[in-house]
C-alpha cells in the first residue's frame, strides 16, 4: 500500500512539531487510516487502570483520545479500524527493567 493511499497522513512538519513536544511520536495504519499517538502519560496510565478492570473497550477509549496527535478521525468510529488500533496500544507503553538490592 502506498503512503499517498492513506487517510489522515500527517505533513513532515507536523510529525517534527509533534515529536518536538511529545518525544517519541507512533503511527499506527489500519486498512486506509493512519493515526498518530504519543506514549501516554501517568495521569492517562492512571484513568486507564481505573476502567480497565471493569470495561477493557472503554479504557482503549480513553487511551486513544488522551495520547491522539491526529489523523483519520474515522478510527475513533469505525469499530473494525479502533479495534485494529487498540490491538496495538500495549506496545506504546515501554516499562523500564529495575533492579532491587537488598542493603
Amino acid at each position: 500500500m502506498k503512503r499517498t493511499e492513506l487517510t489522515g497522513v500527517a505533513t513532515a512538519e507536523q510529525i517534527a512539531q509533534w515529536k518536538a513536544v511529545h518525544g517519541e511520536v507512533f503511527e499506527i495504519t489500519v486498512d486506509n487510516s493512519v493515526c498518530y499517538l504519543r506514549k501516554p502519560d501517568r495521569a492517562t496510565m492512571k484513568a486507564i487502570a481505573s476502567i480497565g478492570a471493569t470495561d477493557p473497550i472503554r479504557s482503549n477509549e480513553v487511551m486513544i483520545e488522551n495520547c491522539w496527535l491526529g489523523g483519520d478521525n474515522t478510527i475513533k468510529t469505525d469499530d473494525e479500524k479502533f479495534f485494529g488500533v487498540s490491538s496495538q496500544l500495549a506496545n506504546l507503553i515501554e516499562i523500564k527493567q529495575a533492579e532491587l538490592k537488598k542493603l
